[in-house]
C-alpha cells in the first residue's frame, strides 16, 4: 500500500463556482478513487483562496465586511465540492489562522532568496499577476481574459529570485522528476522558464491590506500567489510537522491558465525550502460552449448546477469525464449532453442493467461476488491520468456485452436448455461485475446500484426504477 496525496488548485472566492473548478474535482476525485481501489492509503485536498483585491473589492461592491464575503464564498464552494461528491480529505481556507502562521515561516525560510526593489510595470488585477513587458506587447496592453486595460504601478515589493531555481527547476521539468502532463504542456513551460523573471511577492499595505501580514515589515502584505500555493503543505502541517509521509504529492490538478504559477513558481519555493517537488502536475484545458470560451459578456456561461440538476450527478460526471479531454480543450453544448444521457448512459448502460437484471429473474439467476484484476491497458492510461482514454476502454466492455447478450441470446436458450441459459446469463452476470470495477472511479454510484441488483448471492431482480430514467 503506497501514501498518495492529491491536490486541487483552490479557487478565488470572488465569483460562484463553473465548470473549470469542477474539472479539478472530478479528475482529482477520479484518481482519488482509482488509487483506492488498488488499496492505497489517499489524502486529498481542496480548500479556498481567500486574499487579494479582487476579494476586497468584490466585498465592498457587494455592501459585506470582507471576512464576512469570504466566508460565505467559502461555504458555497464547500456546498460544491460536497455536491459532485468529491472525496476529499483535508479543506483549507487561506484565512485560517494556522495557515497564516504558517505563510509567516515559510516567508522566513525563503529569505537567503527574498530581496526588496522598485517595481515599474504593468499588472492585472483580474488575473493578480504583474505583467512583463513581453505579454503586454504582445495582448496590445490588455489582459485576454479579463478584457481589461492592464494597469501600470511603480511600487517597492519583495522579489522571490526565481533566478536561483531556473537550472533545477528545467532539469526536473526535463528528466520528470516533475512529470508536466500533457508532453506539450511540459514543452510549453519550458520556453516559459527561459524568460522566467524573479517574481514580486508583497504589495505595499496602501495597494492591498487584504492578505497576510510580511514578517517584520508592517508596510507590506504577502502577494496572493505566494500565500495560495503555500496551502498544499500548510495542510498537511508544514513547517510544525514532518510532511514526508505525504509529500511530495504524487498528483496536482491544475487548469492550464494557472500552469505557469505551478510549474514555476511553485517549484521555487519549494525548492527554496529545501522540499521535493511535486511527482506531477496534471494540466487540464478549458471547457467551451459551442466552441467558445465561456464569457459573461457573451452570454455563454453554463451555470455547473444547472447541469447536474438536468439528468443527475452520474449524468455530468459521465460527460465532462469521457466527453472533455482530459488534456485539451473540449466542447460542450445542451444537445451533446443530451445525447450522451440518452443514446450512451440510458441505452447503453441502463437498458443492459435492466434487460439482463429481468433475464435473470425470469430464470432465477443469482447474484455473483466478483473480484476484478485490471487489465495492464486500463491501468497503464489511469496511472498517466488519461482519464478520458481510459474511460472510452471501460464503455467498449459494456458495448461488448450488449452484443454478447445478443448474439447469445439467452431468451431463446430459456426455451430448449433453461440450464445453458442460466449458465450464460451467470456468465454475462460475471463480465457485467467485472466491468463495472473499470467504472467506478468515473460512476460510483452508478456502480453501486449495480453491485446492489448483481452482487447478491440472492435470485437478481430487476430495479423497480431505471438507472437512468429517460426524461
Amino acid at each position: 500500500m503506497s501514501k498518495v496525496y492529491i491536490c486541487t488548485a483552490i479557487p478565488y472566492v470572488n465569483g460562484n463556482p463553473h465548470i473549470g473548478h469542477a474539472m479539478d474535482y472530478l479528475l482529482a476525485d477520479t484518481y482519488a478513487r482509482f488509487r483506492r481501489l488498488l488499496g492505497d492509503e489517499v489524502r486529498f485536498q481542496v480548500g479556498t483562496d481567500e486574499h487579494g483585491n479582487k476579494v476586497f473589492s468584490t466585498a465592498q461592491k457587494n455592501g459585506k465586511t470582507v471576512e464576512e464575503y469570504a466566508a460565505e464564498n467559502s461555504q458555497k464552494f464547500q456546498d460544491f465540492v460536497n455536491k459532485l461528491n468529491i472525496t476529499y480529505t483535508d479543506v483549507i481556507r487561506t484565512t485560517d489562522p494556522d495557515h497564516i502562521r504558517r505563510c509567516q515561516e515559510i516567508w522566513q525560510k525563503l529569505t537567503p532568496h527574498i530581496y526588496s526593489a522598485e517595481y515599474d510595470g504593468w499588472y492585472c488585477e483580474g488575473c493578480e499577476s504583474f505583467v512583463t513587458k513581453k505579454e503586454y506587447d504582445e495582448n496590445g496592453g490588455v489582459c485576454s481574459d479579463h478584457k481589461k486595460p492592464y494597469e501600470k504601478l511603480s511600487e517597492t515589493n519583495y522579489y522571490l529570485r526565481i533566478s536561483d531555481f531556473k537550472a533545477e527547476i528545467r532539469h526536473q521539468i526535463e528528466t520528470d522528476g516533475m512529470k508536466i502532463l500533457p508532453e506539450f504542456r511540459k514543452q510549453e513551460v519550458l520556453r516559459l522558464l527561459e524568460d522566467a523573471p524573479d517574481i514580486s511577492i508583497s504589495r505595499p499595505r496602501g495597494q492591498l491590506n487584504w492578505g497576510v501580514p510580511v514578517p517584520g515589515d508592517e508596510t507590506q502584505v504577502m502577494y496572493v500567489w505566494l500565500d495560495a500555493l503555500s496551502n498544499y503543505i500548510t495542510i498537511l502541517g508544514y513547517p510544525d510537522h514532518e510532511i514526508s509521509d505525504f509529500w511530495p504529492a504524487t498528483a496536482q490538478f491544475v487548469g492550464k491558465d494557472i500552469l505557469r504559477f505551478h510549474t514555476i513558481t511553485w517549484p521555487a519555493i519549494l525548492l527554496g525550502l529545501n522540499l521535493d517537488l511535486p511527482e506531477n502536475i496534471v494540466s487540464h484545458g478549458h471547457i467551451l460552449v459551442d466552441g467558445q470560451k465561456m464569457s459573461k459578456s457573451i452570454g455563454n456561461v453554463v451555470d455547473p448546477i444547472a447541469v447536474i440538476e438536468r439528468h443527475g450527478l452520474e449524468a455530468f460526471r459521465y460527460y465532462f469525464l469521457r466527453h472533455a479531454d482530459t488534456f485539451a480543450d473540449s466542447d460542450f453544448t445542451w444537445e451533446k449532453f443530451d445525447n450522451a444521457y440518452a443514446n450512451e448512459l440510458a441505452n447503453d448502460l441502463g437498458n443492459l442493467v435492466q434487460r439482463l437484471a429481468t433475464l435473470c429473474r425470469k430464470n432465477e439467476v443469482c447474484g455473483l461476488k466478483v473480484e476484478t484484476e485490471f487489465s495492464p491497458e486500463y491501468l497503464t492510461m489511469m496511472g498517466n491520468f488519461e482519464f478520458s482514454k481510459a474511460f472510452d476502454y471501460a464503455w467498449t466492455k459494456i458495448q461488448d456485452l450488449n452484443r454478447s447478450i445478443d448474439q447469445q441470446k439467452p431468451w431463446e436458450l430459456a426455451k430448449t436448455s433453461p440450464e445453458k441459459a442460466k449458465l450464460v446469463l451467470t456468465n454475462l452476470v460475471k463480465d457485467l461485475l467485472s466491468t463495472s470495477s473499470y467504472l467506478e472511479a468515473f460512476l460510483p454510484d452508478t456502480v453501486s446500484r449495480i453491485l446492489e441488483i448483481f452482487g447478491t448471492m440472492e435470485i437478481i431482480t430487476p430495479p423497480a426504477t431505471p438507472l437512468f430514467p429517460k426524461n
